[in-house]
């Protein structure tokens, strides 16, 4: 249910979107995905500005306008999981494959629904925008992509693939209208917890994701939605942009940031039946100190939030694999 790949003045990552591990993410919104809800001219358009093609061909504008960082990163996040949970090479590659599809459909709705819009705002590093390639084959590649999902997604499973359907849809909801809202949260929360709930259900006899999974990939979701809008909320904001970091206001997002890395950590940590173990205790000092020290560092360096959340993401990951709790 991104992570994102506006580079602007202030310029961001997703991992919009994806709302994913919406995202699962397969639909992780990126915004990178993971997109301009609704905003002042944010409509698709096919004539290309000035300096179009400069970057070097339709393939490549293609390939960069999909957010590669974001949807390659929650699609890694997707197979590891599906490994880690026993599912096997072929059926984690089903799994992986039909994530991948869905990250770039949400990737390249992003970049084409923004065209308009980033190029008034001079943004660089948009393929749609710059005349790299036109929006209108952006918008063609999205359908193609979404379209391939479906039949993926649901080979997993019907109540997987539903899931996984459901939050891609989150991460093509947040690209067209909820970004600007006040419930722009809502797909990444609902994305990044959809992953480890599919890739459960993708297991034979479709076990009931373990609760705690669930919850710290959703945590984990609204942490990726902060640190992603956090170096971008002045320039969002002079675009019409208000989702919830937005109406936060730097300070407010900065406050913010470390609560849902901590609680995802301390979920994972705590969930499981037992006494927490060194392990468990370990992530939670990493967590703790990534949490606080990225938002800190990042009037210094404009991604260190998003590092930081990467960090107490991977420390999570790791935690569950160890665990053996990585899906069900």
């Amino acid at each position: 249910m991104d992570a994102t790949e506006r580079v602007s003045p202030a310029g961001s990552v997703p991992v919009d979107a994806g709302p994913a591990g919406a995202g699962l993410a397969g639909s992780v919104p990126v915004d990178a995905g993971p997109a301009g809800a609704g905003l002042a001219g944010s409509v698709p358009v096919d004539a290309p500005p000035a300096g179009a093609g400069r970057r070097g061909g339709r393939a490549v504008g293609l390939a960069l306008a999909c957010h590669p960082g974001p949807a390659l990163a929650v699609t890694a996040l997707a197979c590891t999981l599906a490994l880690g949970s026993g599912l096997g090479g072929p059926r984690s590659a089903l799994v992986t494959a039909a994530v991948l599809t869905g990250q770039l459909s949400v990737g390249w709705c992003n970049d084409a629904y923004d065209a308009r819009r980033d190029a008034r705002a001079g943004r660089r590093g948009k393929p749609a925008s710059d005349g790299t390639v036109g929006a209108g084959a952006v918008w063609a590649a999205a359908a193609v992509a979404l379209a391939v999902c479906v039949p993926l997604s649901l080979a997993c499973g019907v109540l997987a693939g539903t899931v996984h359907l459901a939050a891609v849809a989150a991460a093509w909801l947040y690209n067209l209208r909820l970004k600007a809202t006040a419930l722009s949260w809502l797909p990444y929360v609902a994305g990044f917890g959809a992953l480890p709930a599919a890739v459960a259900l993708s297991l034979p006899g479709g076990p009931a994701p373990r609760w705690w999974t669930v919850a710290a990939g959703a945590l984990l979701g609204l942490a990726a939605h902060l640190a992603d809008t956090l170096p971008d909320i002045a320039v969002d904001r002079a675009a019409g942009i208000r989702g919830l970091p937005h109406r936060l206001g730097d300070t407010g997002t900065r406050l913010l940031l470390p609560l849902p890395l901590l609680g995802a950590t301390a979920v994972l940590a705590l969930g499981p039946p037992g006494p927490v173990d060194a392990r468990g205790a370990a992530a939670l000092v990493l967590a703790g100190a990534a949490a606080l020290v990225g938002p800190a560092l990042g009037r210094r360096w404009r991604k260190a939030a998003l590092a930081g959340a990467v960090a107490v993401a991977a420390a999570d990951l790791a935690l569950l694999l160890v665990r053996g709790a990585a899906a069900a």
